[in-house]
């Protein structure tokens, strides 16, 4: 167990796993904190890159409002229309399409969100986890010639596909939601290997927005980055995480992927999903992550964080 006193605030960090997971107890984030209490926290997702608060009271606003104080908010999505009267909340609901995939949020656009939280508004009686692997364990987990390798490359992703649109339409109404989604097509290079800007750490940044390595061909890259994938998403490298009514659930989106496991049968599931803006992605030979196609700025701006020390 690991205890953070702030000037202001005092509360326990209780790991769920030994590398990766832990639940925050005596903070309230409906409540108002002190920057201590928020550097504290920061420091703390550092360290265990998803961290549980339960028994939470908070509506969209208050989301917003909490997940504000570790930066700038995005909008809700590139593409995906918001929850009514809340430009950042993104409604993440099974009967709109399930996220049954493993992959880090919006890796398609050139500074993907460096946070993510989720918050339980309906939970099935039994089933819908989430999974969150660590990413950066997985890299420590490379063999060394392995890992020299994946140093070196660079990945393109893209949103042709997204969890947060429906499987094939059924009716009009659903086809035209479609055809807006992908009426606008990202494309974004991206490393292999990101460096965490404020730790220094090297994680592995693919997922299921990665389609292809840049320079090799489609089984290629197919092969490659199934075997980096498998890397990530060793048990030993996972929070499964039970989810219950009034928690929140916030992870560092640069060095992890999630997964929402689909065996809740038929039963309503619904989360609410805001991010903070992030920083273009750095390669351990310094290179910055380029856009291929499509123009994020109206759903994020870029934020610029000073690299680790």
């Amino acid at each position: 167990m690991t205890t953070f006193a702030p000037t202001a605030t005092h509360f326990e960090i209780r790991k769920v796993t030994s590398n990766i997971g832990a639940e925050v107890h005596g903070v309230d984030p409906s409540g108002a904190l002190d920057s201590d209490t928020v550097a504290s926290l920061r420091l703390a997702l550092d360290r265990h890159r998803a961290l549980v608060f339960s028994g939470v009271h908070l509506d969209d606003a208050a989301q917003q409002r909490f997940v504000g104080l570790f930066g700038p908010l995005t909008t809700a999505h590139p593409t995906v229309p918001s929850v009514d009267g809340a430009l950042h909340v993104l409604p993440v609901d099974s009967e709109r399409g399930k996220s049954n995939h493993w992959h880090t949020d919006v890796t398609f656009v050139v500074n993907p969100p460096q946070l993510s939280s989720l918050r339980s508004l309906v939970v099935p009686a039994y089933g819908g986890e989430t999974l969150i692997a660590d990413s950066g364990a997985a890299y420590r987990a490379l063999p060394e010639p392995l890992a020299r390798f994946a140093d070196t490359l660079w990945a393109v992703h893209s949103n042709l596909y997204d969890y947060a649109v429906a499987d094939p339409p059924i009716d009009e109404a659903a086809a035209e939601r479609r055809k807006v989604f992908t009426s606008t097509e990202y494309e974004t290079a991206h490393p292999v290997v990101r460096v965490h800007p404020l730790t220094g750490e090297r994680g592995l940044f693919i997922g299921g927005f990665a389609r292809r390595i840049i320079g090799l061909s489609q089984d290629e890259s197919r092969d490659i980055l199934r075997l980096l994938q498998s890397y990530v998403t060793q048990p030993e490298h996972v929070l499964r995480w039970r989810w219950s009514e009034n928690q929140l659930l916030l992870f560092d989106n640069r060095i992890t992927q999630h997964y929402a496991i689909d065996n809740y049968d038929d039963l309503p599931r619904r989360l609410h999903r805001v991010t903070v803006a992030g920083d273009v992605p750095t390669g351990v030979d310094g290179g910055r992550s380029y856009s291929i196609k499509g123009d994020a700025s109206a759903y994020t701006e870029v934020v610029e964080v000073s690299a680790a020390a």
